[in-house]
C-alpha cells in the first residue's frame, strides 16, 4: 500500500460479524498490522467485549485479552481506551462488569442491560479519544450487528457506528456453511438508519479456490446492495491469542505453522519424547490463553479432560483459572477430579483460581465471587486463599527455575502461601508454592497469567517436568516471535485477498452513504 498520509481526521472502520467466531477479531488484527506497516499509528478498539480472558495495560487496566493481542499487531502499547467495557460471565446470569480498566461490580444479566445505555457516553469517550491520537482506529463488533432483541441498548456494533459516523464491513464464515444466508440475512434484518453503514463483505475461512465463489458474491450483490470484498483462505496453524470460548472446541494438539525458518523444530529425530499434558477444561475457565505456548511446543501432546476417567496419567496436569473458583471447584469434586489430582504420580500446575483451589481454603467473607463464605480446597499446598472487594491488576517480573520470567496478575483472591515459592519476584518476595502429593508428585500453584510465555521460563518448566518424567524433550523456540508471524501472515492474506483499494476509500470516507 501506498504510505499512510494523515488527512484533518483519523480514519476508522468497524468490523463486524455474521456471528461470533466468525473472524472479527483475526481480521481487525490483520488489519492493524496492515496500516501500521504502512506507516499509520493504529490502534483497535471494542467498545464492550464478553469474555474471560483478560490481560492488563502496562498501566495496571485490565482489558480483554483480544484488544491486547490487536495492539500488539498495530505495534503500539495496550490501553484502557481500547476496550472500555469488559463483561466477564460468572454463570448463566451472572457477570463481572470492568469499566475504564476497574470492576463497576457483579450483576446479573439483566442489571447490566439497563446499565448499557449509561455506558454509551464512555464507549463513545473512549473511542473520540482513540481517534484524536491515532491515524486509523479499527473497531471490531461483537457477536452480531443484528440482534434485533438487543438494538435498543447496542454500545459495541451499528449503533455505536451510527452515532460515531462510522462504515462498516461484515465478516461471514464460510467453514460454517451457509455464509451467504447468513451475510444477506444480517444486513436484511438492520433497521434502515444502519443498513447504508455497511460497506462491504468479506468470506472468511474458505478452503479451495476462490473463484467458485465470485458468482455467488455477485448474486450477492444484486439481492444485498452490498459488495464483496474479498475471500480471505483459511489459514492453517495453531490460533492463539481467541478471546471466544468456541476456540475451546477445537484441538488443542496442533502442529506449528509451516515455513517458520526452523524456530519450532518438528524433526521427529529432534525431539525424541513427548509430555502428556492434560488440562482441566472448568465449566467458567478464564484466560485458557495460559496454555497457548504449549500448544506451539513440539514435544508436547497436550489435550482437555474433564472426568478422572479422562485424566489418565500426565507427565503434567493443568488446573487453569476461572471466574468462578468455588463453583468450579465443586465441579471438579463432582468429576472425580480431587482425586485425580491427589493421585498424580508427576506434575500438577495450578494458575490463578487453579492454584486457590489446590490450596486448604477459600474464604470470600464479602461475597466477592460467592455465596459460600468459606470451603475447603484440595489440600495438597500449604495455602490458603481470601477475597476481597479490591482487584489486583499488575505485571510482575522474577525468575523461574533461574531463569527470567514475566507475568501478570488479575484476581480478588490473595494467597497465603507456606515452604517455597514458585516464581521468586525481583522485589523479593514469591509467587505461588511448590508442594508434594500422597503419590510422589510435585505440585506447582501460580497467580502469574502468561508465564509460559517467557521461552527460557518455560523450557526449563518442561525441563523439570521431563525429568520427573524420565523423558527429554527438545524446546520449541520463541513463542513471541510465532505469534508475531502469525499476526504478519494474517496482514499478508488481507493485502493479498482483499480490494484493499476500496477498503482504503472506505476508511477515508467514513459513513458517507
Amino acid at each position: 500500500m501506498d504510505q499512510w498520509q494523515p488527512s484533518h481526521r483519523s480514519g476508522a472502520i468497524m468490523v463486524c460479524g455474521t456471528t461470533s467466531n466468525a473472524g472479527k477479531s483475526t481480521v481487525t488484527a490483520g488489519l492493524c498490522r496492515h496500516y501500521a506497516r504502512g506507516g499509520a499509528r493504529v490502534a483497535p478498539f471494542k467498545a464492550q467485549n464478553m469474555s474471560n480472558n483478560s490481560a492488563v495495560t502496562p498501566a495496571g487496566h485490565e482489558i480483554a485479552r483480544a484488544q491486547a493481542w490487536q495492539a500488539m499487531a498495530a505495534g503500539v502499547d495496550a490501553e484502557v481506551a481500547m476496550n472500555p467495557v469488559l463483561v466477564k460471565p460468572m454463570g448463566e446470569r451472572r457477570c463481572q462488569v470492568v469499566v475504564m480498566g476497574r470492576p463497576l461490580g457483579t450483576m446479573t444479566a439483566a442489571e447490566y442491560h439497563r446499565l448499557k445505555p449509561e455506558l454509551l457516553d464512555v464507549v463513545l469517550q473512549a473511542l473520540a479519544d482513540l481517534r484524536q491520537r491515532y491515524d486509523v482506529v479499527i473497531l471490531e463488533g461483537a457477536g452480531s450487528p443484528a440482534e434485533i432483541n438487543l438494538l435498543d441498548a447496542d454500545i459495541v456494533n451499528l449503533r455505536l457506528a451510527h452515532d460515531a459516523g462510522l462504515p462498516a464491513i461484515l465478516v461471514g464464515d464460510i467453514d460454517l456453511g451457509g455464509v451467504f444466508a447468513s451475510l444477506f440475512g444480517t444486513v436484511a434484518l438492520l433497521p434502515d438508519a444502519y443498513r447504508p453503514l455497511v460497506k462491504g463483505f468479506v468470506v472468511n475461512k474458505f478452503r479451495g479456490d476462490p473463484t467458485l465463489l465470485f458468482d455467488g458474491t455477485a448474486r450477492l450483490e444484486e439481492r444485498a446492495g452490498v459488495p464483496t470484498l474479498g475471500v480471505l483462505p483459511f489459514l492453517d496453524g495453531p490460533e492463539i491469542d481467541s478471546e471466544d470460548s468456541l476456540a475451546l472446541d477445537r484441538p488443542l494438539d496442533t502442529a506449528p505453522d509451516e515455513g517458520d525458518d526452523g524456530a519450532w523444530p518438528t524433526d521427529p529425530t529432534r525431539v525424541p519424547d513427548v509430555l502428556d499434558v492434560a488440562v482441566v477444561r472448568l465449566p467458567r475457565i478464564a484466560n485458557f490463553t495460559d496454555i497457548d505456548p504449549l500448544r506451539m511446543e513440539p514435544g508436547v501432546r497436550l489435550r482437555w479432560v474433564d472426568d478422572a476417567r479422562s485424566v489418565g496419567q500426565p507427565d503434567l496436569l493443568v488446573v487453569p483459572g476461572s471466574k468462578a473458583t468455588v463453583a468450579d471447584l465443586a465441579w471438579l469434586r463432582s468429576r472425580g477430579l480431587d482425586r485425580a489430582v491427589r493421585t498424580a504420580r508427576s506434575v500438577v500446575l495450578g494458575i490463578c483460581a487453579g492454584y486457590q483451589m489446590l490450596g486448604r481454603t477459600i474464604a470470600d467473607p464479602d461475597g466477592v465471587e460467592s455465596s459460600e463464605r468459606a470451603v475447603d480446597g484440595l489440600g495438597v499446598l500449604d495455602a490458603s486463599t481470601t477475597f476481597g472487594p479490591d482487584k489486583v491488576t499488575r505485571w510482575r517480573h522474577g525468575n523461574l527455575f533461574g531463569r527470567p520470567v514475566s507475568g501478570y496478575q488479575i484476581h480478588h483472591g490473595i494467597v497465603q502461601a507456606a515452604g517455597p515459592a514458585f516464581v521468586e519476584l525481583d522485589d523479593g518476595t514469591g509467587d505461588g508454592a511448590i508442594g508434594t502429593v500422597p503419590a510422589g508428585g510435585t505440585v506447582w500453584g501460580t497467580s502469574l497469567h502468561g508465564l509460559l510465555e517467557s521461552d527460557g521460563a518455560r523450557a526449563a518448566l518442561l525441563g523439570q517436568v521431563a525429568r520427573l518424567a524420565g523423558k527429554h524433550v527438545g524446546h520449541g523456540g520463541s513463542f513471541e516471535a510465532a505469534r508475531q508471524r502469525r499476526i504478519d501472515r494474517l496482514a499478508d492474506a488481507i493485502a493479498e485477498h482483499l480490494d484493499m483499494g476500496a477498503l482504503d476509500r472506505i476508511l477515508a470516507e467514513g459513513a458517507l452513504v
